[in-house]
């Protein structure tokens, strides 16, 4: 007798409209909100601009995936055959959360890296004015790489990522990206629209990567996606010293 297959959760006609209607955002914006955006921006003193210059570098993706890339490698070096069967259980369950965030973070980030050198877009301070209407396409340059936001979809699918495992974070990780989105159409680096449709790149390529990991039972239930327990601080250090201690 087969086992039961495993009940995936499937997205939501909420999600899905959720997603339209953000397409449908990023369009609007580009004719109503963007020029006026960015004319914004331009007004604001070089104090403040400076201020959102400092606060926006910390979007970039390195500062998740190069702790996270560093964390599983030191878990691969401690998981051992001649370590106990929970001392394996705890840092296999600690690499799957950390392997989860790591792809929830750099898979969306990579994606837009690619695909914003193909649409082309010019960023706002190209030409000396903006102009939401000015696209090289597959020029590959820095300047004409302004849609989608990279920095908006790093944030927010941390946000996400980390407040899926950790929900207590949620409040503080949505006002980070928050910030951070604001701070790209500050710096005029961003139309609005761009940082609108990162986020939406950010959000759908988290959830996506959470939806394969719990079809494969790791960190979350396939029937609702919740994360399972994490395992507690107690354990993590007992089965760390055991691990050395093997290894040593």
């Amino acid at each position: 007798m087969q086992p039961p297959r495993a009940s995936y959760a499937r997205p939501s006609a909420s999600a899905i409209a959720g997603v339209v209607g953000t397409l449908v955002v990023v369009v609007a914006s580009m004719f109503l909100f963007d020029a006026t955006a960015s004319e914004w921006a331009r007004r604001e003193p070089n104090w403040f601009r400076d201020l959102f210059e400092r606060i926006t570098d910390f979007g970039l993706s390195g500062w998740f995936l190069f702790p996270l890339g560093f964390l599983l490698l030191v878990l691969a070096m401690l998981i051992s055959p001649q370590a106990t069967r929970l001392t394996r259980g705890v840092l296999a369950a600690l690499a799957a959360r950390f392997g989860f965030l790591f792809l929830a973070i750099g898979l969306p980030g990579l994606f837009v890296t690619i695909v914003k050198r193909l649409i082309g877009r010019a960023r706002p301070y190209v030409g000396g004015h903006d102009d939401p209407f000015a696209y090289v396409p597959f020029i590959w340059r820095p300047e004409y790489a302004s849609m989608p936001s990279g920095h908006a979809t790093t944030s927010v699918a941390a946000a996400i990522a980390i407040g899926a495992i950790w929900p207590r974070t949620r409040v503080v990780m949505w006002l980070y990206a928050a910030t951070i989105m604001i701070s790209r159409v500050a710096v005029l680096a961003h139309h609005l629209s761009d940082v609108i449709a990162g986020a939406l790149v950010g959000a759908v390529g988290a959830y996506l990567i959470r939806r394969w990991f719990a079809a494969r039972h790791l960190v979350f239930h396939p029937g609702d996606l919740r994360a399972s327990v994490v395992p507690s601080l107690s354990r993590i250090k007992t089965a760390l010293r055991q691990a050395i201690a093997t290894c040593s």
